[in-house]
């Protein structure tokens, strides 16, 4: 008799962070992730997690959207469904539901949870097995005072913990965050990468203007300078400057990849599982990139730590991650909600060991930070 899934709960988990999170379109001092516990009739439970940032500011997907179309319409589709078929289960839910991408990636990550238990392999041995053992990790400054940020840095190059930096800018005049990450730039110097993340903010001609400004202050990479959806400007900016542009929400998944590929864009692609809907779709959007010698970025939507260590996962098997990740949202977080937590060390992070995600949650501090 197959394994069929028995049962899957959906719980609001609000964990606040260490500072305020300072994005164009928001600012955050919490962060709600849904976390999903799939149980499975041979009493194995895959876990999962759905996190998006700033409520509806940045997507589609709330928090709490992500939680009621899974229990309303996503759970049901699987409940009583082999547990094993994971291509036919992402086929289903595909079928009948339209995007609701970082839902479904919650359920893909917690079958391949389930799966890798089931089998006593990770989810990187799943997959075929990790190329890197060790990712490096950069970290965003986004208090949004200068001397602030290049403090948190020059501690941050001290501690050995990161040694490539991103600034969200976009919120305020172009010029005022030129002069921001000029500064910090020139008080960093050679010790550290310096990037952007311009969060959609800029119109084209704005972009031209403030890309030119960055370039000139030696800025390492621009991250979606305008809107998701002008594909020719990127393209345009792309072949404009000489420092690279990161695609990151104009690029969902790989046929959106290949659709700039097409118009002859240049850069990187910013992997993220919830734009692509888990594992298996941010890794084709990979494999579209890496035969037109797109460069590759791990990105994050500020995932605690069940949702980055599905994410490291799927970036250990891939030969190169040439602009790294940025995978620290466990460390933006003041506490957490497993026994053990990732391990930061060395400008990067280990790619987690043992079962499945190869995490186990804290029964207590779930119960503490999960909403009532």
């Amino acid at each position: 008799m197959s394994t069929v899934i028995q049962h899957i709960e959906t719980l609001l988990v609000d964990l606040p962070t260490i500072r305020p999170h300072k994005l164009s379109m928001a600012t955050m001092a919490c962060q709600t992730m849904v976390i999903v516990r799939m149980r499975h009739s041979d009493g194995i439970e895959g876990l999962g997690e759905g996190t998006t940032i700033g409520g509806l500011a940045y997507g589609p997907e709330s928090p709490e959207s992500i939680k009621r179309n899974i229990d309303t319409y996503l759970a049901p589709l699987l409940i009583g469904q082999p547990s094993t078929n994971i291509h036919s289960l992402r086929t289903r839910l595909n079928r009948h539901a339209r995007g609701n991408m970082i839902a479904k990636s919650a359920l893909e990550t917690a079958l391949l949870d389930a799966q890798g238990k089931r089998l006593d392999l990770s989810i990187s041995e799943l997959l075929g097995g990790h190329q890197q053992a060790h990712l490096p990790v950069l970290w965003t400054l986004a208090s949004g005072d200068t001397a602030k940020d290049i403090d948190e840095a020059l501690l941050r190059l001290e501690q050995r913990r990161h040694c490539d930096f991103k600034l969200k800018i976009g919120a305020n005049p172009v010029d005022q965050d030129v002069r921001h990450v000029a500064a910090i730039k020139e008080a960093l110097g050679d010790r550290a990468s310096v990037r952007v993340d311009v969060n959609q903010a800029w119109d084209e001609s704005v972009a031209v203007r403030g890309i030119q400004a960055l370039q000139d202050a030696g800025i390492d990479l621009i991250e979606q300078p305008i809107p998701a959806r002008e594909h020719a400007g990127l393209v345009r900016l792309a072949n404009r400057f000489n420092v690279p542009m990161l695609a990151d929400e104009a690029v969902q998944d790989a046929r959106d990849g290949l659709g700039l590929i097409c118009r002859g864009f240049s850069g990187a692609y910013a992997l993220k599982l919830a734009k692509a809907g888990g594992i298996y779709g941010a890794l084709e959007l990979a494999h579209v990139a890496q035969a037109a010698g797109i460069g590759l970025y791990g990105g994050t939507l500020l995932e605690g730590t069940i949702g980055t260590a599905a994410s490291l996962h799927a970036w250990s098997i891939l030969p190169e991650m040439a602009w790294g990740t940025e995978m620290f949202g466990p460390l933006l977080q003041k506490d957490d909600i497993v026994v053990e937590p990732l391990n930061y060390t060395e400008f990067g992070v280990e790619v987690p060991k043992g079962p499945g995600l190869g995490m186990t949650l804290d029964e207590d501090k779930l119960a503490h930070y999960a909403r009532k």
